[in-house]
């Protein structure tokens, strides 16, 4: 029988770029070996949550420059606690239970890495969150 870790670990990407060695510090190594591939997992989930989160919001990032655009995903990221949360959780459920335990030792340091993380992924898709244009009825 597949156990769910199994599972968890068999659906997370592999992601090339990755080097890992010795003299990385244990989060360095969390970081590559589990909180990238989980994120880039769920890239898209992130992307509507975003997407819905400029909704509730009524629609002010809209209105921004790219500049302002950028620090508004940053603000949203670090400072809206109950955003920051819902993003935690959707990346902390993905985790095996042996991640999960190595998480709850450096969890403080560990969440900053990975709040930075799907702030990158956030901004660097920025294109996907422009206002969608609807069609005129004729």
């Amino acid at each position: 029988m597949t156990t769910r870790d199994q599972l968890l670990l068999e659906a997370r990407p592999v992601i090339e770029s990755i080097v890992l060695n010795e003299h990385m510090s244990n989060d360095e190594r969390f970081q590559n070996e589990t909180l990238r591939p989980i994120i880039k997992l769920q890239n898209d989930l992130l992307i509507e949550v975003f997407k819905n989160y400029i909704a509730k919001h009524k629609n002010v990032f809209y209105q921004l420059t790219l500049e302002k655009r950028l620090n508004y995903i940053e603000n949203a990221i670090h400072k809206d606690i109950k955003f920051r949360n819902s993003l935690k959780g959707m990346i902390i459920g993905q985790f095996t239970v042996l991640e999960y335990s190595i998480y709850t030792k450096n969890s403080s340091a560990l969440n900053k890495r990975m709040m930075t993380i799907v702030k990158q992924r956030l901004q660097s898709n920025i294109q996907l969150f422009e206002k969608p244009d609807y069609l005129a009825a004729v």
